[in-house]
């Protein structure tokens, strides 16, 4: 597989798992309570992303069995990290996106001139914080195809899968 066929394999698996994490493995209360600026916010993001972070991995890992493609371990799970970590800077400022003091990706939203949308219209919120999500698995699924696995000791090939070798 090329290093262009992966990266677009990568992202689409990323993505789709995104979705699926993000609108129907998320709970209610997480949804709900994810921005709340105190600890039980705090912990209901931190439940999120991991969930969110297991569904992403294991599509990734069942893409990779039935496909034959090949990721060096060590790049997927910083790949993982990478949009683990992403979108719990964006998760946490749910609900803020209209705030008249900005912090976070909501502050850079309105450094970028967009505080009028956000005040205007009711889905920019939402967009914003998908068009965030989405760029970030972008670099996520560039890291994670970066490395292909290698070989075992001995040279014969390594199975379909995340393998235990391969680059970092």
């Amino acid at each position: 597989m090329t290093a262009h066929a992966r990266f677009a394999a990568v992202y689409a698996v990323l993505t789709a798992a995104h979705e699926v994490a993000d609108h129907w493995v998320q709970t209610d209360d997480q949804a709900v309570s994810k921005g709340n600026r105190n600890r039980d916010g705090a912990i209901a993001c931190s439940e999120h992303v991991f969930t969110y972070t297991v569904t992403q991995a294991a599509a990734l890992a069942v893409v990779q069995r039935v496909t034959g493609m090949r990721l060096s371990w060590k790049r997927a799970a910083l790949g993982l990290a990478v949009s683990a970590v992403t979108h719990y800077v964006a998760d946490r400022q749910a609900d803020h996106w209209r705030d008249e003091d900005p912090r976070g990706i909501v502050r850079l939203a309105a450094a970028m001139g967009k505080s009028s949308w956000l005040q205007r219209d009711p889905h920019a919120a939402y967009l914003m914080d998908q068009s965030w999500h989405k760029g970030c698995i972008a670099v996520a699924a560039l890291v994670a195809a970066s490395g292909t696995a290698g070989t075992h000791h001995g040279g014969e090939a390594a199975r379909p899968g995340i393998s235990s070798e391969g680059g970092t």
